[in-house]
């Protein structure tokens, strides 16, 4: 189980374990759902295609081609089943 505590600004720090988990970080949005009981779940808000525009762009690393990433699809869902 992993805690946090408040601060008397009303700030928590996420445990890393969970920011993994969550694959969040630094100046990602967090969406609070509230549920019966004063339970809450938090979620990642999803970011748009603007925002990732540029993200996965790596210099001096060759582009794979549309085909070769349809069989590494096929095949890690071959592997799965």
């Amino acid at each position: 189980m992993a805690l946090a505590t408040i601060t008397s600004k009303g700030q928590i720090t996420i445990p890393k374990a969970i920011r993994e988990k969550l694959m969040v970080g630094t100046g990602d949005k967090l969406e609070f759902v509230f549920t019966s009981d004063r339970e809450a779940l938090i979620r990642p808000v999803s970011k748009t295609v603007d925002e990732l525009f540029g993200k996965l762009h790596k210099p001096g690393i060759k582009a794979v081609s549309v085909e070769a990433m349809d069989e590494a699809i096929a095949r890690r869902l071959k592997a799965d089943f």
